[in-house]
């Protein structure tokens, strides 16, 4: 064999079955053992505009495969070039990084697949690990939410205030979680940051100030910074974060259903959510809203889905990883 030649697979992104980041797969998740239980919703029964985002999580699996294939031969995990550090080089190395599939959906059944839901990360928070949620749209958060028996605050960042009353006997849409995740018993606070245009209602502006909420418009974190979401978070209280895509400028992330102009940059979502993931325990993230099918060509939106859950996941593990361990609460808001 030649000196520079690498035994063993060379398992370029485009080859080999997509889990995430190559993470093993695993079948059982009462089996589970590993720092960080990446889960598919691949759900989109509760989108109002366009259809397609049920098919997020398998396209970032897809995409997470670029990270390993440009790290061939290389030392396990990510090193960032500007700050000369190198992050998940134990979980990498360890395999501490396994897809646990995705939640049954049961397809006309969306109590049942909540349900589901539900169930899968109870158990994986049972186990000890971190759940990594992928979506499907944002009505996924609260069925993953109540699943948390320990008292927690909900950090929400979207283009959307998602506090859309109970018009119709609407309750299940990606316009409802954060109303369903004030009446939890577990969630204690909620801080949302993001929201703009012309399409957001006073009236769930005015509901969700009245319900305690702290909302940050786009353009009071860009007057502020990610300093200003650390100082309305309570730092005695573990942090649940929630990214639907759309937070993001339309221009940079098109691949969403609802895409808003105007919104953050990148740096602006990266920087906030290492700031929180540097200063508190989180103890699971979900990101939501991924569309492929109204992406462009080269799936930008679909790779800074999987580089915002990468890095994110690597400024959790530098600050030192907590295992959270809760129990089932599947009652329904009042």
């Amino acid at each position: 064999m030649a000196a520079d030649e690498v035994a063993g697979r060379l398992d370029l992104a485009f080859t080999g079955i997509p889990t995430f980041l190559r993470g093993a797969v695993c079948a059982d998740p009462n089996e589970l053992d590993a720092d960080y239980a990446i889960i598919g919703f691949p759900s989109d029964e509760g989108s109002g505009w366009l259809p397609g985002s049920r098919l997020g999580p398998r396209r970032a699996r897809e995409m997470s495969l670029r990270f390993n294939s440009c790290n061939t031969g290389g030392t396990p995990g990510f090193w960032d070039i500007d700050t000369d550090r190198r992050y998940l080089e134990r979980e990498m190395a360890d395999g501490r990084i396994v897809d646990c599939g995705d939640v049954d959906v049961i397809y006309t059944n969306i109590d049942a697949t909540w349900a589901n839901a539900t169930q899968l990360v109870s158990t994986v928070l049972e186990r000890g690990a971190t759940p990594v949620v992928i979506g499907g749209d944002h009505a996924a958060t609260y069925p993953v939410l109540r699943s948390y028996g320990m008292d927690l605050q909900f950090l929400h960042f979207d283009a959307h205030l998602d506090y859309q009353p109970f018009v119709h006997g609407v309750t299940q849409s990606h316009g409802n979680p954060v109303r369903l995740a004030h009446g939890l018993p577990a969630c204690k606070h909620i801080v949302q940051v993001g929201m703009r245009s012309f399409r957001t209602p006073e009236h769930h502006y005015r509901d969700a100030i009245a319900a305690g909420n702290r909302v940050l418009t786009t353009k009071q974190y860009l007057r502020d910074g990610a300093e200003r979401v650390l100082s309305e978070l309570n730092p005695d209280l573990p942090v649940y974060i929630s990214v639907d895509l759309d937070v993001l400028d339309s221009a940079i992330a098109p691949g969403v259903a609802t895409p808003e102009p105007d919104g953050l940059d990148y740096e602006h979502l990266r920087d906030a959510l290492a700031a929180v993931a540097a200063n508190f325990d989180v103890c699971g993230m979900d990101i939501v809203e991924l569309n492929p099918m109204v992406d462009v060509a080269n799936q930008i939106t679909s790779f800074l889905c999987v580089q915002l859950l990468v890095e994110t996941m690597g400024h959790i593990s530098a600050r030192g990883r907590q295992s959270f361990k809760a129990s089932l609460q599947p009652g329904e808001p009042a």
